[in-house]
């Protein structure tokens, strides 16, 4: 089971950051364009719900599949109502974990995105809940 440091909650408040405004290639850029700056707030582009939402780094690699590795960081946000296939932070007996939501057809368990990992089915009396669910994966690159 992955497990997740502590959230760190994302405060109102404003960090400009500069933004060019065009579109980046991935090739060679051409000398001839015009790149205009901007300030932008990450925040505003980010955080949907900025009173419930919050960061968690992830240590663990039950879901490498998903483009989530050790260490990363993530947006998660509890005003949004989990669904099928949404990855979610979930905390089942007191230990927190990020899985992919399987609710089907009645059935319900958090899915790894790495096959050396096994899916956790609740079972009946098991406490367990959803603490939100993750909208953006923050990587550092290496």
């Amino acid at each position: 089971m992955n497990t997740l440091a502590n959230p760190v909650p994302i405060w109102p408040g404003s960090l400009p950051i500069q933004e060019i405004s065009c579109k980046t290639p991935a090739d060679f850029p051409s000398p001839a364009q015009d790149l205009a700056v901007n300030r932008i707030d990450l925040n505003d582009i980010l955080i949907q719900h900025p009173e419930a939402t919050y960061f968690m780094q992830v240590k663990g690699n039950s879901m490498t599949g998903a483009g989530i590795d050790d260490g990363d960081r993530l947006i998660v946000d509890r005003a949004i109502t989990p669904r099928h296939n949404h990855i979610v932070i979930a905390e089942i007996d007191g230990e927190v974990t990020v899985k992919r939501l399987y609710a089907k057809n009645g059935l319900l368990k958090l899915k790894a995105e790495n096959a050396t990992y096994p899916d956790l089915v609740p079972s009946p009396g098991q406490q367990w809940s959803v603490w939100g669910v993750v909208t953006y994966i923050i990587k550092a690159t290496p």
